[in-house]
């Protein structure tokens, strides 16, 4: 049993805290103590300063929320930052991203491009993310190393990709990690087959079966575009959620992402197998894939959380932009100005995040007993004044170079918006180096420099 009478380690008096759990809650003069990395105290600013505390943080002007979790992502890709943009997303995949990958792609590329990623998103208050990209071990021990938390998606393609020579390969390894990481504080392995046009139903069986035994989470990019929706029901008669539906791919642990295109049919499947949808309106306003109906999903009861995609087709890793640009898109599309109000886009990016990767009763709510994943905001600046509602101008006038402070299981990952485990200048310079590389040698036939 904890020692309830030891001091906390950490005290931490913001001018506003902002529960997400119960809904629409703002405490205004809290305090908020954590012992062994996890919440045990929340209560008035009076009584807070009675706890005995190791370390007591005055956060004057600042609103502290649970940290940020960014549900979809492939981390490495900061390195193809704008290497081709403004294109169609086949004419993007087939004809620059996949053969750039190709080349590119190997144990160093994931390891610099997963730490860079990992320094953006805590720069930006995200405390967990969902990564789906090749050679996750790699990326499994960049997250280890980083303190920070994620969901480390196995991809899953029915032809060779970088770091497996076939699917029975990639799932292999996928078993093996799920399996090295099954008791890992902050690390969940889950199976990422990429997409219904890229996954025949024989290794959709195969991850189904494995996913179920293992009862790991499933993330796939579903009706990203509406020609693939139209793709499939003239070749096979039949819309590719349907087909995850016979399939029987659909249920609480499967991770719906993008989703543009929804009938009532589709809306149905959805609610009936309490599957989740992860909303990346940037990426999908940028590849011009659609626009996802948050506000009827929501509606409807489904849970709806929100990531950034990668940075190669977003160009960057900000969720609370994503989340500003979600709210935004949320009222045109369903046509009314009170669609995806502000509480309900910060609980998109929090609480309905761990929803989606299943670590709900773990993180995405500031609540006793949960773990203290958390973030400071800033909002003393000019561009926040006045403050009548402090989550309306988090998510409607604050950027994230208003992020102060992140914490991850109680460890301070960024204090004073420096970070405490990762060099940035060393960081920035190795982007750099490969980006001379990638740019100078793209059309080339010479071999990998070392």
């Amino acid at each position: 049993m904890p020692n309830t009478n030891a001091p906390l380690d950490l005290l931490l008096l913001p001018t506003w805290l902002v529960p997400v759990e119960p809904a629409g809650v703002v405490l205004k003069e809290h305090g908020l103590g954590v012992r062994d990395g996890r919440i045990v105290y929340i209560g008035p600013r009076a009584e807070a300063l009675k706890q005995q505390a190791v370390e007591v943080r005055e956060l004057p002007g600042m609103l502290l929320s649970p940290g940020l979790i960014n549900a979809h992502g492939h981390a490495a890709m900061t390195l193809f930052r704008g290497l081709a943009d403004d294109l169609p997303l086949m004419t993007w995949l087939e004809e620059h991203i996949w053969p750039a990958e190709g080349k590119w792609v190997d144990e160093a590329f994931v390891r610099d491009g997963t730490d860079l990623a990992i320094a953006e998103q805590l720069k930006g208050g995200i405390t967990c993310f969902s990564d789906m990209y090749f050679y996750p071990k790699v990326a499994s021990e960049r997250v280890h190393n980083s303190g920070m938390r994620a969901q480390i998606t196995v991809p899953v393609l029915d032809f060779p990709i970088p770091g497996a020579r076939n699917t029975d390969e990639a799932l292999h390894i996928g078993v093996e990690l799920f399996n090295d990481l099954a008791h890992h504080p902050r690390i969940t392995v889950a199976f990422g087959p990429h997409a219904p046009y890229t996954v025949g139903d024989d290794n959709l069986e195969k991850i189904r079966v494995i996913a179920d035994e293992l009862d790991a989470m499933i993330q796939m990019h579903v009706h990203e575009t509406a020609f693939e929706v139209e793709q499939a029901v003239a070749q096979n008669q039949e819309r590719p959620l349907a087909r995850l539906h016979r399939l029987g791919m659909l249920g609480p642990r499967f991770q719906a992402v993008h989703m543009t295109q929804i009938s009532d049919d589709d809306l149905a499947l959805l609610v009936e197998s309490n599957s989740s949808v992860i909303h990346c309106p940037e990426s999908n306003l940028k590849l011009a894939s659609g626009f996802c109906p948050v506000e009827r999903l929501w509606q409807a009861g489904v849970n709806v959380a929100v990531g950034t995609d990668g940075a190669a087709s977003n160009n960057d890793l900000d969720l609370l932009g994503e989340t500003r640009t979600a709210a935004l898109l949320a009222k045109a599309v369903a046509g009314s100005a009170t669609a995806l109000d502000a509480h309900r886009a910060l609980r998109m990016a929090t609480l309905n995040g761990a929803r989606a990767l299943g670590l709900q009763a773990e993180v995405g709510s500031l609540e006793i007993g949960k773990a203290a994943d958390m973030v400071a905001f800033d909002l003393s600046g000019l561009a926040q004044q006045p403050v009548y509602d402090p989550v309306s101008q988090l998510i409607y006038a604050t950027g994230r170079d208003c992020v102060s402070h992140v914490w991850v299981a109680g460890k301070a990952l960024l204090e004073e918006r420096r970070l405490t485990r990762m060099d940035e200048q060393a960081l920035g310079q190795t982007a750099r180096a490969w980006g001379l590389r990638i740019s100078g040698l793209a059309e080339q036939d010479g071999p990998h420099p070392r």
